[in-house]
């Protein structure tokens, strides 16, 4: 199972006739431990990596550091499961070292990420200090390099 995920980790496109072939196995074997590996929460979803500068939306993501009290009994995770349901926020993550939390967030403008941390993350109960990092740029991203053209490593036949 490692493989296979290891496979749709780097390119979830790929079909189950396609995997199939690339494990050795049947393409229903392959259908079968992909459903269950989205029935057992393995699998939690399957996302595009997009290059935004290469479109017309306005942009902008930024690191956040946070240093929270944790609730007794709760630990991080009364504070976290806050913070993550903000439309604005797209990973949660409990750090190790100087800070607690790292959250990090996507905006139009750098002002709508200012005020998202100011009037809202900042505010919370749990929050003792925030430390924002604005990305200027992205150069790799979840396995997929952005600077530059990609080339065709396939070669001539």
């Amino acid at each position: 199972m490692d493989k296979l995920l290891k496979l749709l980790d780097e390119n979830a496109r790929l079909t189950n006739s396609q995997l199939a072939v690339m494990l050795g196995i049947t393409e229903q074997e392959a259908e079968d431990k992909i459903s269950e590996l989205e029935r057992s929460g393995v699998i939690r979803g399957y996302k595009s990596v997009i290059d935004w500068e290469r479109t017309d939306r306005a942009y902008v993501t930024a690191l956040i550091e946070l240093r929270v009290s944790p609730k007794r009994d709760l630990g991080f995770e009364e504070i976290a499961e806050t913070i993550m349901r903000f439309d604005e926020v797209e990973s949660v993550y409990l750090m190790s070292g100087g800070y607690d939390l790292s959250v990090i967030v996507n905006g139009q403008t750098f002002k709508d990420v200012a005020m998202f941390v100011a009037k809202r993350l900042s505010t919370l109960e749990s929050v003792l200090s925030t430390a924002t990092h604005f990305v200027l740029r992205r150069y790799k991203d979840s396995g997929v390099i952005f600077l530059g053209e990609e080339k065709d490593e396939r070669g001539v036949l």
